[in-house]
């Protein structure tokens, strides 16, 4: 008796926990049900795959998506579009929304928010303020919720979490691990002047190697005294790296496609204010130390720090233009660009998209190809070679800093739960993204 499954993808190239090898995917009930030759297999959708690249669901674990307060940037719809037309089939959103999301009741109105209007499943994080340390235990056991985020620097208000003491109290309420934008602000305020001369190539010397050092010295002395796991985000220079290196029993550690990519000072002079970001993009020799991370096993993830402005914004003096620049859309075309030019194997990209944060965050269901897991998929031509344009960038912003790059490699279907939701640069059907479960959260459906 024949098999029969709600979506069979036949003949693509699985590339997962075995390997890489050609093989069928049987999916029931949005999980994955079967892996191997289904010759004899039917079901209600068949899709051929043969010559493409089915990679585990691409997991995003950075991304700024603007709602609420901020959605002429961006908002929860058009960033998950812009999400899954670029392969990825899960975010991880960041709390410095208007008003910050620094509350139980933040985390539900977003979750509210996301219902029928998110392309891809997501989860949020609750920013720590010296005035929510005591809620951030119990914050953080919310379904749907991402965990914390402390930026020690390059933010406002109340997520400006920047001396010690108020930080270690931070990781000392709750258990899950802590996500940390490590630039010192005080250092930032000494060097501000630098950046008042309005020169945007000054961006990475107003914000040097020791503004970021210091931060991340600082926070693992402290991650210590607290016995709590930290995750540096966006981690830029060679200097991190060696350090993270020798406390990764404590630390986890991320990069984004961007200073994998870009460079200084060709970046700036080419792209002026579109190339500016916190952390900056350095210099060459950073780049390269980054890349040398990944190959030594200390990079974690790779996120790609989607923060979108305007093109009206972007287009101010510096340093009045802010930092940021659109990324989740471009995560995975860029890495699969560099698999192609031999900097990346396609398994450490699957490591570094999926696989790891499952491992870093207590995923449940997702980051595994694999029997029982969700099928999540991000179905990629792995030698087709195009262009990235603004035109194919689906942010409310409109621009991408790899506007007219030539690339190889690309992302041609995002399938979450076993539906499609993109095929061949169309969005399909309608937004049906769900929480993300963790396995450190109560259910409270139950």
């Amino acid at each position: 008796m024949s098999q029969s499954f709600d979506l069979l993808i036949r003949s693509g190239t699985v590339v997962n926990h075995a390997g890489t090898a050609v093989a069928d995917i049987g999916v029931t009930g949005g999980r994955i049900a079967a892996i191997g030759d289904l010759a004899q297999a039917s079901a209600g959708e068949v899709i051929d795959a043969r010559g493409l690249h089915i990679l585990p669901g691409v997991i995003d674990t950075q991304v700024h998506f603007r709602e609420p307060g901020l959605e002429h940037k961006e908002d929860l719809a058009t960033g998950a579009a812009g999400a899954v037309m670029g392969g990825v089939t899960a975010v991880f959103e960041m709390p410095n929304t208007k008003p910050a999301t620094t509350t139980a009741e933040a985390i539900l109105d977003k979750l509210a928010r996301a219902k029928n209007r998110m392309w891809c499943d997501h989860a949020f994080y609750v920013g720590a303020t010296a005035g929510n340390v005591a809620e951030l235990a119990e914050i953080e056991r919310l379904p749907g919720c991402a965990g914390v985020k402390v930026f020690m620097g390059s933010s406002t208000g109340d997520l400006l979490v920047w001396d010690d003491a108020t930080l270690l109290q931070v990781l000392k309420s709750g258990r899950r691990r802590v996500a940390i934008h490590a630039e010192d602000e005080e250092r930032l305020k000494e060097r501000k002047h630098i950046a008042d001369g309005g020169n945007v190539a000054d961006h990475p010397n107003w914000r040097d190697v020791e503004t970021a050092f210091r931060a991340t010295s600082r926070v693992l002395k402290l991650a210590r005294e607290a016995e709590r796991l930290v995750h540096v985000l966006h981690v830029t220079t060679g200097e991190e790296m060696t350090l993270l290196g020798q406390n990764k029993d404590i630390a986890s550690v991320e990069t984004t496609p961007q200073h994998l990519t870009l460079a200084a000072p060709d970046c700036y002079l080419k792209l002026g204010s579109y190339a500016q970001m916190n952390p900056p993009i350095r210099e060459a020799h950073h780049r390269d130390a980054l890349w040398r991370a990944i190959a030594n096993g200390i990079v974690d993830v790779i996120g790609s720090d989607h923060a979108p402005h305007t093109r009206e914004e972007k287009a101010q003096a510096y340093p009045a233009s802010p930092s940021g620049m659109t990324g989740v859309q471009t995560l995975l075309p860029l890495l699969l660009d560099h698999v192609n030019a031999g900097r990346l194997t396609l398994e450490r990209l699957v490591d570094l998209t999926s696989a790891g944060a499952q491992r870093l965050f207590g995923l449940r269901d997702k980051g595994r190809l694999a029997v029982g897991w969700h099928a999540d998929f991000s179905i990629v031509d792995l030698k087709k070679r195009w262009t990235i344009t603004h035109d194919w960038i689906e942010s409310r912003s409109g621009w991408t800093p790899f506007d007219g790059v030539e690339i190889t490699g690309k992302p041609v279907g995002t399938i979450i739960r076993g539906r499609r939701v993109m095929w061949q640069d169309e969005l399909i059907g309608t937004a049906h993204g769900a929480p993300i479960r963790f396995e450190t959260v109560q259910d409270l459906s139950k």
